[in-house]
């Protein structure tokens, strides 16, 4: 098991004919065949797209929507690499069309565009991860976004991040440390997103290949408070697995922005110390350092 995503998951391009698309479709065709069947492109529908695997050709076709390319390939999930200003219409689109996970890499997207994607998600069956956000990568078998595959190793560590270049580092290190994971999940840091760290720790928690889990959070808001709240709850009901953690912008001054996130530290909530005070509490050792995330778990593990 994993989550989220496995071998048989069959993913559309939104934004395929574009250098980011394009450059990441190739990556993601070479990392143990991830199943990319097609692309979406409203003025390109009926052309061929060419790329390069490992030295060969590869092609995919091009439809002119998503629910043509679902229709005709089976599709259940969508990446998303279309410009800023028209993300939030191509996330519609996915919804619309039944896209069961779509994964919004685009960074940018307008705050007030996202308010509306996420009343238009609430009253469908679709999940979406970000936007801007590293993506989803499944351990040898599937990879959605712009993570670097070589990083991954199958193991039993399931990973959910805020920030896009920590989440590589929690896969880098715990690989090194012997512990490999099951599923590694950016969930993007902007304040408007379509996945909390909540939706993600239930899975996490269901999933019985995933022994451990590994949180990292970001100042502003209070997702961090809400999922320790959550673990403790969860606890009480016997369902807990071992957890280390860590929050980026600790050296964040009041009142002041620090990171994509655009995080503001005001009035005494979403602040380093109140966010490590209330994981801690939940139970999650969290470390100092973002250079011992993998450590730190694997010390947790040895009790």
């Amino acid at each position: 098991m994993s989550i989220l995503v496995d071998n048989n998951t069959k993913i559309l391009v939104q934004g395929l004919t574009g250098d980011s698309g394009t450059l990441h479709t190739q990556y993601a065709l070479g990392y143990h065949g991830t199943r990319m069947v097609g692309g979406v492109h409203p003025k390109k529908g009926g052309q061929l797209w060419h790329g390069s695997v490992n030295g060969g050709e590869v092609e995919l076709p091009i439809f002119t929507t998503v629910a043509e390319g679902k229709e005709k390939t089976g599709a259940t999930a969508s990446v998303i690499y279309v410009p800023p200003a028209g993300a939030a219409g191509a996330i519609v689109e996915a919804i619309d069309a039944g896209i069961e996970l779509i994964v919004c890499i685009t960074e940018g997207v307008p705050v007030l565009d996202m308010v509306k994607v996420k009343e238009r998600l609430e009253r469908s069956s679709s999940r979406l991860i970000g936007p801007n956000c590293p993506g989803v990568v499944t351990a040898g078998e599937c990879k959605i976004g712009i993570m670097p595959g070589n990083i991954f190793s199958r193991g039993s560590v399931g990973i959910v991040s805020r920030s896009g270049t920590l989440t590589y580092e929690a896969v880098f290190q715990t690989t090194n440390a012997g512990l490999g994971q099951t599923t590694a999940v950016g969930i993007g840091g902007d304040p408007v997103k379509g996945t909390e760290f909540i939706d993600m720790l239930e899975m996490f928690l269901a999933d019985d290949e995933t022994k451990s889990i590994i949180m990292i959070g970001e100042i502003g808001g209070s997702a961090e408070e809400d999922a320790a709240q959550f673990l403790i709850d969860e606890a009480k009901r016997g369902r807990k697995k071992p957890m280390a953690g860590f929050i980026a912008g600790r050296t964040a001054p009041a009142g002041r922005t620090m990171g994509h996130a655009g995080a503001v530290i005001s009035g005494g909530k979403g602040g380093a110390e109140e966010k490590i005070a209330a994981m801690e509490a939940a139970g999650i050792r969290v470390s100092a350092s973002p250079a011992r995330i993998g450590a730190t778990l694997a010390d947790v593990l040895k009790g």
